[in-house]
């Protein structure tokens, strides 16, 4: 009688148990919000198994944490890293700030209109100098009429010396840590520099063949490198667009294309890195002096090939004769942020470095973002190592992206900042995010992608009227990048209608 009491009293007390389970459990789920449940659900997805996921969102008005995965994960982001460099560069030089290149020079100028010495254009990191995406077609050169209108006015008919680039005080690593061989000789990989012209880049103009396998040639590349050897071993194939890579490393005049092109163009361009920007202005500037028939009895040198220092010269022995003013700080970051420009990502970030210490290197202007930011947030676990992204030893978890954001809007310059930034489902890399679905016009965010990276981070003004910031990186995943944003704009439509 006993035993069996024990039995009963045993299996109520199991019971009894199982529904306070399910009764917690219905209450967990309950409480979830829409965000997580849908961030539950992607993380859950087959797709992700092998994946690194960090997300975080939270209340901008409240601070209050809306959903999370693992938001203290540090993983290479792609291009959301701009989000340091652009907002880097807007909140400590300022939206109005523009970059110079300056023209000195260093001797008399005769009765004769010969300049007894040499001319000198110092680089200030402008990156918008005969830029591509500041000037039309066929008007890229146009300021070097102006500088040299410049020493018509001053009366030189001559140069005894050279036409020397200086770009030295940003330093000379070429590229910075991290990057890849299979990026630096395309146009993509080009990286920052103390002189900056035509977005340090070539243009070639391939001639593809009627057959798939024939070969291509190369009928032209501007601007003109002196020197350059080019080794075609793109073929045409039966593709569209551009599958040709362009191979070679900072300064170096090598450079190897392999790939595929499409068949039978007359005109195909493949755009490729400049290896040296410095002594490609000075080149440019000593023909543009020719044809105005000024003359320049040396030619045209770089800095970093006589392996000078120059910087101290420039206030106690030049003479500053021109000043070259470069675009703002605004509206290069917009391009930044909205085309997803690596150059200009580079270029602000070195001009934080130059501005603060006087060094444009990478390896300062970093130092300067983590002192600048470490006193408005915790900016341990986060590794940076260029101003891009596209350097795959980067390390940001979503966490630090909300922390940066939050900083951002509590910022005077908070709305050139917000400026930058595309708007899913209508601009920039965001066009087709959301496009017609609850996040359309709703999120404003910077977009990252890489081979097996995707990410965004960004704010979202939600239907509710919350104004939430958020991040979210996903590396490693065993589906197509397409695919996964299909997947994440679940969780952003979430966020629009939170």
């Amino acid at each position: 009688m006993f035993t069996q009491f024990y039995k009963n009293f045993g299996a109520m007390k199991i019971q009894r148990i199982l529904t306070l389970l399910i009764i917690l459990i219905a209450q967990f789920d309950f409480a979830q919000n829409s965000v997580q449940k849908a961030l539950n659900s992607f993380t859950a997805s087959g797709e992700f198994v092998n994946a690194g996921i960090s997300f975080y969102a939270v209340d901008l008005s409240t601070g209050e944490k809306i959903a999370e995965h693992n938001p203290k994960l540090a993983l290479p982001t792609a291009s959301t890293a701009k989000l340091f460099s652009t907002a880097s560069a807007i909140d400590i030089l300022g939206p109005n700030y523009k970059p110079e290149t300056r023209i000195y020079i260093d001797g008399k100028i005769d009765t004769e209109g010969t300049l007894n010495g040499n001319i000198w254009i110092r680089g200030g990191g402008d990156v918008s100098l005969g830029s591509d995406y500041f000037t039309e077609d066929g008007h890229e050169k146009d300021f070097l009429k102006t500088w040299s209108d410049t020493l018509q006015k001053l009366g030189i008919k001559a140069i005894s010396g050279a036409i020397v680039a200086d770009g030295s005080e940003f330093g000379y690593s070429g590229v910075p840590k991290g990057w890849s061989w299979n990026d630096m000789g395309n146009y993509y990989g080009a990286g920052a520099s103390g002189i900056c012209i035509f977005d340090n880049m070539i243009k070639y103009t391939f001639k593809t063949g009627a057959t798939a396998g024939s070969k291509t040639e190369i009928t032209s590349m501007w601007p003109t490198v002196p020197e350059l050897v080019f080794h075609n071993y793109a073929t045409s194939q039966n593709v569209t667009g551009d599958h040709c890579f362009i191979y070679g490393g900072p300064y170096s005049l090598d450079r190897f294309a392999e790939g595929s092109l499409p068949l039978n163009r007359s005109k195909f361009i493949v755009k490729g890195s400049l290896p040296d920007p410095e002594y490609q202005l000075a080149y440019e500037f000593y023909n543009q002096l020719m044809e105005v028939g000024i003359t320049a009895k040396e030619g045209a040198k770089s800095v970093r090939q006589l392996d000078m220092i120059q910087k101290n010269r420039y206030s106690t022995s030049y003479t500053l004769i021109y000043t070259h003013k470069g675009k703002t700080i605004q509206e290069i970051a917009n391009l930044t942020n909205l085309k997803s420009i690596n150059l200009f990502a580079e270029g602000l970030l070195c001009l934080v470095g130059y501005k603060q210490a006087g060094n444009g290197s990478t390896e300062e202007a970093l130092k300067q973002v983590e002192k600048y930011w470490s006193a408005k947030f915790g900016f341990g676990g986060i590794f940076l190592n260029d101003g891009s992204g596209l350097s795959r030893s980067n390390g940001i978890s979503a966490s630090s992206f909300v922390d940066l954001l939050k900083a951002m809007s509590l910022s005077k310059n908070y709305d050139a900042f917000l400026k930058t930034l595309p708007i899913a489902g209508k601009s920039g890399t965001l066009a087709g995010l959301c496009r017609d679905q609850a996040g359309q016009g709703r999120i404003v965010a910077k977009s990252g992608t890489m081979d097996k990276i995707k990410s965004y981070a960004g704010y979202v003004n939600s239907k509710s009227g919350k104004k939430i910031a958020f991040a979210i990186v996903v590396t490693n995943f065993n589906t197509s990048s397409s695919n996964v944003v299909s997947k994440m704009e679940t969780i952003l439509n979430a966020l629009a209608v939170y």
